[in-house]
Formats: structure tokens, C-alpha cells, sequence
């Protein structure tokens, strides 16, 4: 009997639409490829995609960077984290939130993880209670929110600001208001494995004019600054052009024209994500021994990845699980693994944080599994991929 196997790489992105790469190519026949590099009279496209960005999201003012690590740095220096500062952050998430913590001489005070791949709300209670912290990035990682109605209140009452990961929930939605929207400065990732493709890229928005004209001058916009369309007026940066260094983190206008064809077609985009998502759950959901984390009602999400919990095995099955799965094609990633490989790590792995206690999420990391959903798969090759896996479970159970 022939074995089904899945012969797709889970690292292609769909290419690079026709009228984007138009617009690359006028960039670069123009040679203006700075962002400041503009004639007289002429917006840049960065200018323009920071405009286009913020009206999509429902932000006052919006910033392109480098990267979604170095839009969360300069997220951080705006809203006044100085040097040995306590930061509160999720312990589940990758190496660029904390590194953005350590960036900043900042140190990272990890909490807890659900089952449902959210941050454990009675823990940081106790971690704000327990801590000097008064900032929390927050990690939507993975596109799991928490209940962030919950959360901001509990923030309120302590009084701790919010500043949003949010480089795996462009586009999502809690309660019918953007992921990004309820802290005080958000941060996104034009990564090409996020959900707007530039390679590399970043975002940073944000409703405060204070922290706007910081990050502007921190991203390294000389005297530049009235040459940004999505900022303040000129009067808020009288005391920031003087204060804040040059972090020379700026967007360029090639990125910048790449991605503004690709953001009328995001929430097409997030609808077809979700159909995958939603094969790979059904599938997953009829396996006796996996739990897939729920999605509250009160969630839109978007499933650019795919996250289910096995049973409590060691970490040979863990990893006998995956290799049975890549040998039939499907490319998983175990975050229990003490070994970082590839772009997966856990927080006992990070060495220049303090080290901390988490049982909690040292349990749920030796049972997570996670796979790519990129556009480029089908709703049909999602059912193949599913079906691998349930019987690979079934197989695990047996021996």
C-alpha cells in the first residue's frame, strides 16, 4: 500500500505580484531608493506607505523600519525604558522580543503560557506585583490573542503601558478592534514570512504624539522629520531632535513600494489563510491525542500558522514524531527542544536574560508543534498535510 506524502516546500510565499514589481522597478530606475531621497514637492514611497498603513490600521501615526525587531527597540526607547529596566514579556515567543529587550540594556521578565498559547494572566499579575516592571511587550505569538479586554484592565489597575507585538496578527481583530490597537505603541514585521512581504521590514504605530516624534528621530531621520506624512506636527519634535540618538533604522522606499501594492489585498489575503487554518483544524481536532488551542468568538485571527499540543511524551518521541512527519513532507517545528534550531528557541535558551523559573511553560513548550501555512498551499494540500499528521499521531500512540 502506497504511503501519502506531501511534496510542497513550506518555505514558498506565493511570488511577488506583477504590479509590485513594477513598482521596484520604478524605484530603482529613479536611483531615489532613501527615503529622504525625494525632489521638491515629492512624497516618497515610504512616506506614502507610513500614510496608507496608518489609515488601514485606524492609527493616528505610523513609522517604517528596518524590521519588526527594531521597530519593538524603538517602541521601547519612545515610551522611556531606560537601562536596567524591568520589561514584562511573554515566555512563549521568538529570539527578537526578548533580543529587543536586551537591545535596549532593558531585562526581560518572562510569564507564564496557556494552553491556548496566550499569556497566563494570573501570572503576570504576580510577576507586576513581584517586579519593579512597568512595561509589558506583549507577544501575540503565533497569532494567538489573549483576552485583551481582560488584559488592559489589569494593566489599567496596576498601571503598566502596553506595547504590542503584533508581527503575527496584522490584521487580526479582538472584539472588532485591531490587534495593535489597544496599547499604547504596536509593532509589526514585514518579514517575508509575515503576512505583507518586503523581505525584511517594519511598522511601529501608535495614537501618542510624544512617542510618535521620539521614534521618528530615533530611526534616524537627521533634521528629516517634516518629509513623514503619518507624524505629529512640528512642535512635538522641538524636545526629541535634541534628546534621542540616530539608531539609523529607517525603511527604504524599494520596500516601501513593494509593499503598498500587497496591502489592498491583506484582508483577502487573511480570509484565504483562514480556510487552510480551518482544514488543518478540522483535521486535527478528530485525532484523540492532540489539542488544538481554541479561538475565542471574540477573536479573528489570522492562520498564517498552524499550533497543536501532543500528549506529555519524552523528548524522543517529540522528536521521533517529527522526523516521521519529514519523512512524509511535512515540516514541523517542536518548541520543547533545550537545542534552538532554525528560527525556533525557547527562553531557557537565551543566556543574556536573567535566568527564571517557568514550569508551566516548559510544559506547554515540550508539547507544541507548529507548522507554516503559507498561500502558496492550497486548501486541498492542507487536507493532505492533515491527514499525515493525524496518522503519524496514530502511529506514535501505538508504538
Amino acid at each position: 500500500m502506497s504511503v501519502l506524502v506531501f511534496n510542497k516546500p513550506f518555505t514558498q510565499q506565493e511570488p511577488i505580484s506583477p504590479e509590485a514589481i513594477a513598482e521596484a522597478a520604478r524605484v530603482l530606475e529613479s536611483g531615489r531608493l532613501h527615503r529622504y531621497n525625494t525632489v521638491e514637492g515629492e512624497d516618497g514611497d515610504t512616506a506614502l506607505w507610513e500614510s496608507e498603513y496608518a489609515a488601514y490600521q485606524g492609527a493616528k501615526y505610523c513609522l517604517a523600519t528596518t524590521s519588526g525587531g527594531t521597530a519593538m527597540q524603538i517602541a521601547l526607547r519612545a515610551v522611556g525604558v531606560q537601562s536596567g529596566d524591568a520589561i514584562l514579556t511573554n515566555a512563549f515567543t521568538l529570539a527578537p522580543v526578548p533580543g529587543a529587550v536586551a537591545a535596549v540594556g532593558a531585562m526581560p521578565v518572562f510569564v507564564e503560557t496557556t494552553e491556548n498559547l496566550t499569556i497566563d494572566l494570573q501570572d503576570l499579575e504576580a510577576k507586576i506585583k513581584s517586579s519593579t516592571a512597568r512595561v509589558l511587550l506583549l507577544s501575540h505569538m503565533r497569532g494567538h490573542l489573549a483576552d485583551m479586554n481582560a488584559l488592559c484592565a489589569l494593566l489599567e489597575k496596576h498601571g503598566v503601558l502596553l506595547v504590542e507585538d503584533c508581527a503575527h496578527t496584522m490584521g487580526a481583530e479582538w472584539n472588532g478592534i485591531k490587534s495593535g490597537n489597544y496599547g499604547k505603541v504596536a509593532c509589526f514585521s514585514t518579514q517575508t514570512y509575515k503576512h505583507l512581504n518586503s523581505g525584511e521590514g517594519g511598522l511601529l504605530t501608535t495614537g501618542d504624539a510624544d512617542i510618535m516624534a521620539n521614534a521618528v528621530i530615533l530611526s534616524g531621520s537627521y533634521m528629516l522629520f517634516e518629509k513623514h506624512l503619518a507624524r505629529p506636527d512640528k512642535a512635538a519634535f522641538e524636545a526629541p531632535r535634541f534628546e534621542n540618538p540616530n539608531c539609523s533604522s529607517r525603511m527604504d522606499n524599494l520596500r516601501a513600494a513593494i509593499l503598498r501594492p500587497q496591502l489592498p489585498h491583506l484582508d483577502r489575503n487573511i480570509d484565504r489563510w483562514n480556510r487552510r487554518y480551518q482544514v488543518l483544524e478540522e483535521k486535527l481536532r478528530s485525532a484523540a491525542n492532540a489539542v488544538v488551542p481554541n479561538r475565542p468568538q471574540q477573536e479573528l485571527y489570522v492562520g498564517s500558522s498552524f499550533q497543536f499540543l501532543v500528549p506529555d511524551w519524552t523528548d524522543e518521541t517529540c522528536r521521533a514524531f517529527v522526523d516521521a512527519c519529514k519523512k512524509r513532507g511535512v515540516e514541523l517545528k517542536w518548541f520543547g527542544d533545550a537545542n534552538p534550531v532554525g528560527f525556533t528557541s525557547r527562553f531557557d535558551s537565551w543566556k543574556y536574560a536573567p535566568e527564571q523559573s517557568l514550569p508551566g511553560t516548559i510544559a506547554i513548550l515540550r508539547r507544541i508543534m507548529d507548522l507554516r501555512v503559507p498561500l502558496s498551499f492550497t486548501e486541498e494540500d492542507c487536507d493532505t498535510i492533515g491527514t499525515i499528521i493525524v496518522e503519524e499521531l496514530g502511529r506514535m500512540s501505538q508504538s
